[in-house]
């Protein structure tokens, strides 16, 4: 997966006792003796939870100590979200509706920064104590099913203004057959990265096209047709996504027609598929997903997507 920590202005957002941002007169690489001291400090207003903030405003910080199955990159973390655990051990499943993931999924959404304070259990962290690591932006949130068997709530983080290339393990993808789609763009099963700061995935524009062009620019969740200067408009959505820990290919198969709305609320999987194609918006029935004989949706991608989502 490649990404820039890049995303809306650090500003400092106050509210009575909790200073979203950065905490004015804290530097980044500020070390704490303990979390009593950073508590004190304003840098992060909990003794013990890894995670302050709110679901409607978003997270303020974070703490990486090693408690959960974080993954630590230095410019970049896989966060493990809150919940489920007892005596140190997952018990449960953890849910997005937990008050702490509520909040980093605020984030995301809002693309609000998020202050990491790492300790000493960290990989990067501190030889001692708890040392303020600069702002953060949640660039992903998922389920993933943990090393003890519990769904877990991850969030890809990185650091804000970074120039991150975040290299996953290859996936093998097996492709739909070819005769799904007499006539297609061949596609591309491992997207090629163009070379920039950013890192790009170069997305093949002919399975966009060709996406659209079938379902003439008309939404496949709503049935939405926008149109601009009297052009067609809509968004090739790839429904397992070409870059992070999602790795999918960019073929017709993996590939919805949406209006930008729709596209948005999918990707953070406000919208869900069932494997009937019936819909669901936060949980509500709201129709079928509208189907072409000329391009095939593999269920498989739908299954993924939903399994990440719910």
């Amino acid at each position: 997966m490649s990404s820039a920590g890049v995303g809306r202005v650090p500003e400092v957002f106050v509210e009575p006792g909790r200073v979203w941002g950065a905490v004015p007169g804290i530097r980044e690489g500020t070390a704490f003796a303990s979390r009593r001291e950073a508590y004190d400090r304003g840098v992060h207003l909990a003794l013990q939870a890894g995670i302050v903030g709110v679901a409607l405003t978003g997270a303020a910080s974070i703490v990486l100590s090693g408690g959960y199955e974080d993954v630590d990159g230095d410019d970049w973390i896989l966060y493990t979200g809150h919940g489920g655990r007892k005596n140190r051990k997952q018990v449960d499943h953890q849910t997005f509706n937990a008050t702490g993931n509520a909040a980093l999924v605020a984030s995301r959404v809002n693309e609000t920064p998020v202050r990491v304070i790492r300790g000493a259990e960290a990989k990067f962290g501190p030889d001692e104590g708890y040392r303020y690591d600069g702002l953060f932006l949640v660039k992903d949130s998922y389920y993933e099913v943990g090393g003890e068997g519990y769904k877990m709530c991850r969030f890809l983080m990185i650091k804000y203004g970074s120039e991150v290339d975040v290299s996953y393990p290859d996936v093998a993808i097996e492709l739909s057959p070819v005769e799904k789609h007499p006539v297609k763009p061949a596609g591309k099963k491992k997207p090629a990265r163009r070379s920039a700061v950013t890192k790009p995935i170069v997305r093949s524009l002919e399975v966009s096209d060709f996406v659209k062009q079938v379902h003439n620019h008309t939404c496949q969740i709503c049935n939405v047709r926008l149109v601009v200067k009297d052009q067609g408009y809509s968004q090739g959505a790839h429904i397992q996504a070409l870059g992070g820990v999602q790795a999918g290919p960019d073929v017709p198969e993996n590939v919805l027609c949406l209006c930008p709305n729709c596209h948005s609320l999918f990707d953070m999987g406000a919208i869900l598929v069932q494997p009937d194609h019936a819909l669901v918006y936060n949980g509500k029935n709201i129709g079928k997903l509208r189907l072409d004989d000329r391009h095939y949706v593999d269920d498989k991608y739908l299954t993924f997507h939903r399994e990440i989502h719910s």
